[in-house]
Formats: structure tokens, sequence, C-alpha cells
């Protein structure tokens, strides 16, 4: 298992049985056993995959007598975004300067064609 906390988050991301988990409890705290019940898998797949979401910090899971509910971990979804917001940044200004670079070879190309559009005198 990964031991940084980014790289256990990205690794429990990487399942799709894992974030469709994540999708359900994004609707608010869950059973385990209703967390279960759209996947056809065992119960102890079910909680294999709650243990890892729950290492990499996404997910946290409490009991109250016979109801174990599961709940949304906010805080390492904000380091995720931290990170990719990083990448976010480097990417749009690079996508500016894409669309600046865009608006010029087009205002070049129309610029020719301006002056190619000269008035025909008549002839006699």
């Amino acid at each position: 298992m990964p031991t940084d906390p980014l790289s256990a988050t990205f690794s429990a991301l990487a399942d799709p049985t894992r974030r469709a988990i994540l999708a359900r409890l994004a609707l608010g705290e869950t059973s385990v056993s209703e967390l279960a019940e759209p996947f056809a898998m065992s119960m102890p797949a079910i909680s294999k995959h709650l243990k890892v979401l729950e290492h990499a910090g996404l997910i946290a899971r409490s009991r109250d007598a016979q109801w174990r509910p599961c709940r949304l971990e906010p805080a390492a979804f904000k380091t995720v975004d931290a990170w990719l917001d990083r990448y976010r940044r480097f990417w749009e200004a690079r996508f500016d300067r894409l669309d600046a670079y865009l608006q010029n070879l087009q205002a070049a190309e129309a610029a020719p064609q301006k002056r190619t559009r000269t008035k025909k005198k008549p002839s006699k």
C-alpha cells in the first residue's frame, strides 16, 4: 500500500467500484450493507474496498449498535484538489497563450484579405 497520503488517495480512486462507492456516499451517510447492494460481490470484498478508502482518508466508518455508517471525509479531497489546482493553473495559462496566438493568426490572415478587396475603377 502507498505510504504517502496523495498516492494512497490516487490508488483508492483508481478503482471504479471505489469511485462508485464514493459517488453513493456523496449523497449522504449510509450503511455498509446499503453500499454493497448494487455490487455483485461478497461483503468481504466490499469491506476490502472500504478499508482502502478509509486508509486513504476518503471515508470514515463508525459504529452505532448494529448500524455501521460510512461517510465521506472532505479533507482528503481538498488535498487532491490542491494538487490538481497547480496543474489546472498551468494548463489554463497554456490555453490562454494558445488562444492569443490563434487570435493573432486569424488577424494576420484577415489583414491581407482586406487589402485585396479594393474597389475596381469603372471602365470607360
